[in-house]
């Protein structure tokens, strides 16, 4: 949403010129003035993500903010339309992931979303995810990061875990937040090959996962799509209304 419990997401311009250029925003408190005091939250004050309305394309940046509560991101978009996120944290309230679209001027060709898979190759890494989605059921996502054919054992902490996972809803794009399992240094979480995250999709449909990973001093992105099953409970509970004949409690318009 652009706006939650009071605090705003509010990009200076929605239309940008295509090629590389400098994006400023702000987020407004329930006093309507820019927040300049945040919590930070894996190692930054706030994560700033900016990915294709097709969900083809994804960055994961960290902004700087002035003492006047602006914040500043350089950007090199494709033409079409974009959604950008920011997630942070107030200080006394909990995290929160605030969105709005820019467009960016030029030729726009949409690509269809990428089929679900189990793998995903990023430059001579190759990403398996292991475990899926169940709509409204906590699960783990395990990934495996290899290089070569080899198990990656020795990988760097990136933003205060082995792995930064995003995943948005397609057609909506809305975001669910992800945790990692353990941290760098907490003395039983391995730097590889494995990295778990536990998460919650809230509807049965299509997802793209996002992985972030730090090897050899960069950091790569490793894209998946996977499809959310519907719930036995949920399932069971469609079979049982339209036996019945009934539609549960649904207003007309």
């Amino acid at each position: 949403m652009v706006s939650q419990d009071g605090y705003t997401f509010v990009a200076d311009e929605t239309i940008l010129a295509q090629g590389r250029t400098t994006l400023t925003f702000r987020i407004l408190g329930p006093d309507g003035l820019p927040l300049t005091n945040f919590q930070p939250t894996h190692d930054a004050d706030l994560h700033f993500f900016a990915v294709s309305r097709d969900l083809n394309r994804f960055n994961h940046l960290h902004p700087r903010m002035d003492d006047s509560g602006t914040w500043s991101i350089d950007l090199d978009l494709a033409p079409g339309a974009w959604r950008l996120l920011a997630d942070f944290r107030p200080v006394g309230q909990e995290t929160m992931t605030l969105g709005s679209d820019v467009f960016v001027v030029g030729v726009y060709q949409p690509q269809p979303l990428p089929p679900a898979g189990a793998t995903a190759t990023v430059d001579d890494y190759t990403v398996t995810l292991r475990s899926g989605l169940t709509a409204g059921e906590p699960g783990e996502l395990i990934l495996t990061v290899a290089r070569g054919g080899e198990p990656v054992t020795d990988l760097e902490p990136y933003l205060a875990s082995y792995g930064h996972l995003v995943a948005l809803r397609a057609g909506d794009m809305a975001y669910l937040h992800v945790h990692p399992e353990g941290e760098p240094g907490d003395g039983t979480t391995a730097a590889g090959p494995e990295i778990a995250f536990h998460a919650t999709a809230p509807s049965a449909g299509a997802y793209r996962l996002f992985l972030d990973f730090k090897h050899d001093g960069v950091v790569r992105t490793a894209a998946f799509t996977v499809h959310a099953a519907a719930s036995e409970s949920n399932s069971a509970a469609t079979t049982d209304e339209a036996s019945s004949g009934t539609h549960g409690d649904r207003s007309h318009n």
